[in-house]
């Protein structure tokens, strides 16, 4: 396959998604827009305005010239970090299931730590590229590093957003490794974070509920196990090709957040584990050309960044697979591209599109 192959693989194979995700989100969703909003096309439609607006920005993003994000890396940190900061503001700020993660706007509303993200990845890709062999140093080449991530995650908690936290931490981790980085740097820095990671879950209630919900769901069926076990009932009910698209049962208020979080188990409810099967390769084969690209890339900021985005992707998609499979606590983290949400899917594409025109400068080389 050759450089161009891959690069309209990727995009087939996002848009493909993206299409998909609508749909879901339709299916999903549409009894309890009624129910809540008189109106069973309402998240349909904002979904759809969402995509159409994410696969524009895709679509000039790919023509955009990747160095320009590296110029900006810093302006869109500090930026990233300010708007983190106003959802604490009264009357900017929303606040929803007792976490403060969003700034209202006209229409919809906004969650900058998806932003964050993208932020931190253009600014890692560009001063460590910029520092070169003196990232192996540990006050010039860590240190700096870990000041910016503890902002970042002390904003993240105090906004209740632990997945985020999990995530940012594991792309950081991950890209200052592939940078150069001493391991023994991060096996420090990992065991310092992780007696204040298990602080923080032993902390709030709801948390230490969701670690004991995942050690036995069954101990509490009806209340922390119950998200968990619908989850199971709906792919166990969907069986090899599922009970037909918009025949689900779990979205009929049993499952709860069934076009969000747990979008899957209604891929395999209706859809089947075909289908489900499909799907895991789909978002396999993004992450896996991703990383080609990063491999191929001709510059190291170009590489990195191709690496932290494929990476990000990865981490987002096969962490939301395995909160809805059982495999690991409920963090509410969003499935990419499929799950309901407008930040999320805006700012996937929008880093599809940064990938994309990566992949345009690569080397010619065949994989």
């Amino acid at each position: 396959m050759k450089k161009g192959e891959y690069q309209s693989t990727i995009m087939i194979l996002v848009v493909a998604l993206t299409c998909l995700g609508v749909v879901m989100v339709y299916s999903a969703s549409s009894i309890m827009a009624v129910r809540k909003y008189s109106d069973s096309f309402y998240f349909l439609k904002r979904q759809g305005i969402f995509a159409a607006a994410g696969l524009l920005l895709m679509a000039v993003t790919m023509r955009i010239d990747y160095h320009l994000w590296r110029r900006l890396s810093v302006p869109l940190l500090l930026l990233s970090a300010m708007m983190m900061a106003l959802v604490f503001v009264p009357g900017v700020g929303h606040s929803a299931g007792g976490a403060c993660r969003w700034i209202h706007l006209p229409g919809f509303s906004f969650q900058p730590s998806e932003v964050a993200k993208l932020a931190m990845i253009f600014y890692l890709s560009h001063s460590a590229t910029r520092k070169e062999d003196r990232i192996k140093d540990f006050k010039y080449g860590f240190i700096p590093y870990m000041v910016v991530l503890l902002v970042f995650l002390s904003l993240l908690i105090l906004q209740r957003d632990l997945g985020s936290c999990v995530t940012m931490v594991l792309v950081t981790g991950c890209m200052l490794l592939v940078a150069g980085t001493k391991i023994r740097y991060l096996f420090f820095s990992a065991a310092t974070v992780l007696p204040l990671l298990v602080y923080f879950i032993m902390h709030e209630d709801y948390r230490r509920a969701r670690i004991m919900a995942f050690m036995d769901p069954w101990k509490d069926p009806y209340k922390t196990g119950f998200q968990i076990i619908q989850s199971w009932m709906g792919f166990g009910a969907g069986g090899i090709w599922g009970r037909g698209l918009g025949e689900g049962r779990q979205k009929l208020f049993f499952l709860p957040e069934a076009h969000t979080d747990f979008i899957f188990s209604i891929v395999g409810e209706e859809l089947g584990f075909i289908a489900v099967v499909i799907v895991i390769t789909m978002f396999l084969g993004v992450i896996l050309l991703g990383l080609r690209v990063a491999v191929q890339a001709q510059d190291g900021f170009g590489r990195l960044c191709a690496f932290g985005i494929s990476l990000l992707f990865g981490i987002q998609a096969f962490g939301n697979m395995a909160v809805v499979t059982g495999l690991v606590p409920n963090k509410g983290l969003a499935l990419p591209l499929l799950s309901y949400g407008g930040t999320s899917l805006i700012c996937t594409l929008f880093s599809m599109g940064v990938l994309l025109n990566i992949s345009t400068t690569a080397g010619a080389k065949t994989i």
